[in-house]
């Protein structure tokens, strides 16, 4: 894990095949406006333990600003709040995480970490179930 509260570029998923790896055969948890998508897979060595996508659609702000805005706010909800996460995962374990905006209206910040906070708990509460089915 990363130190303190930081959301390194190695945390991001950016890579086309972990896309697919997270779509296929994904779990989901909602807590309007947010909807996390997350799948877990073997790690190997080189791996982040949690790679995290940020999705808002230009269906819901056509404006880029505003969608950017919305990113912003999440990541940094994320970033404060990732070590519920992390605490609840296996070494072994990778955690892929797309959070998708599902709403038309901005959100204050204190809302969105509010949200945010209930996806990663309701996350970690389904990690040990999953990794024992695995």
């Amino acid at each position: 894990m990363s130190s303190g509260h930081c959301l390194p570029k190695q945390e991001r998923l950016v890579s086309r095949r972990l896309m697919e790896t997270l779509f296929s055969g994904s779990q989901s948890v909602a807590a309007f406006p947010l909807r996390a998508v997350y799948n877990i897979k073997e790690r190997t060595r080189d791996d982040e333990p949690v790679q995290l996508l940020v999705s808002v659609s230009k269906k819901h702000f056509h404006r880029a600003v505003d969608r950017n805005r919305v990113k912003r706010q999440v990541r940094e909800a994320y970033r404060h709040h990732k070590s519920l996460i992390y605490s609840a995962l296996s070494e072994h374990q990778q955690l892929l995480i797309a959070v998708i905006w599902l709403s038309d209206r901005h959100a204050s910040s204190t809302e969105v970490e509010k949200r945010l906070t209930t996806l990663l708990r309701r996350i970690a509460e389904k990690l040990p179930v999953e990794i024992q089915n695995a």
